[in-house]
């Protein structure tokens, strides 16, 4: 099942179906086949996105993200939760139910 609220970082995400990807020039950009919008994710949405593959949490995709980029854990997270609100508001990622994690 699919949570319609906030995003925590004890969150599970996931990409959702629909999406043709491409590298350009070390960006990834998006085609949403169900929307027909384009969206240019960048080199670091693009790092984020290859995460969103499969289920993670949020604190753990900032872990991952930590371990490996020069950033503070704060700035991460706020960047990180803005990057997947956004995503998620686009229908583009899916938050799963707890019983899920």
């Amino acid at each position: 099942m699919i949570k319609t609220s906030k995003i925590s970082l004890k969150s599970q995400i996931v990409q959702n179906e629909g999406n043709i990807v491409s590298d350009m020039d070390g960006e990834k950009v998006m085609l949403n086949v169900q929307n027909g919008k384009y969206y240019n994710l960048g080199e670091i949405g693009g790092v984020v996105w290859s995460f969103l593959e499969e289920p993670i949490t949020i604190s753990g995709l900032i872990k991952a993200l930590i371990s490996e980029y020069e950033i503070e854990e704060r700035e991460c997270e706020e960047q990180i939760v803005s990057f997947l609100d956004h995503l998620l508001s686009e229908k583009l990622i899916s938050i799963l139910d707890d019983s899920n994690c």
